[in-house]
């Protein structure tokens, strides 16, 4: 399949996509030209079809670990089942191929949020555009795929006019 040049050389136009591509999944909307956003669309879509079809693969599994406690000097280790939940082949392998694509987006504190509660709630997250990608739109676009019977159409391109300066043509892509 073609695709545009974009007046570009392959090594700056691929590092233009991804950045574009990782802003799009990581805002919900970006505003560009109309050629890029195209090709923005194409490469968004590939990557939310490749999350939407493995997103439910986990694998849950009972860990024992031991925990130590410390009361007045005397330390008593106490056994301890914590349930997991994993990734399963198919989607460890989604994961995978997405990060490949994406650049790793890191989480911003919230204004307002002490330094300790933003790292208490990001602890766990180590890619949070990937978590982002399979928790909250894979299961949002399945949804719509089982109720609208198809596939594909999660972004929109919407023609904003010609920038000013050049007479390019704006568009803004959006996450449906």
């Amino acid at each position: 399949m073609e695709q545009r040049k974009l007046g570009k050389p392959t090594d700056q136009r691929k590092a233009l996509l991804r950045n574009q591509v990782t802003a799009l999944l990581w805002h919900g909307k970006i505003e560009t030209t109309y050629a890029r956003a195209k090709e923005v669309s194409r490469i968004a879509e590939k990557l939310l079809t490749i999350a939407i079809g493995s997103y439910t693969d986990t694998v849950k599994k009972v860990e024992t670990r031991i925990k130590k406690q410390t009361v007045k000097g005397k330390t008593t280790e106490k056994e301890v089942k914590v349930e997991v939940i994993n990734d399963g082949p198919q989607k460890l392998a989604a994961r995978r191929r997405i990060m490949a694509v994406v650049y790793d987006q890191q989480e911003a504190r919230a204004k307002g949020e002490t330094k300790a509660a933003f790292r208490g709630r990001t602890e766990h997250i180590y890619h949070p555009l990937i978590e982002k990608i399979f928790n909250e739109y894979a299961p949002r676009y399945a949804q719509r795929k089982s109720e609208v019977g198809s596939g594909g159409g999660y972004t929109r391109v919407l023609k904003m006019g010609a920038r000013r300066g050049d007479a390019a043509e704006k568009a803004l892509i959006e996450l449906v």
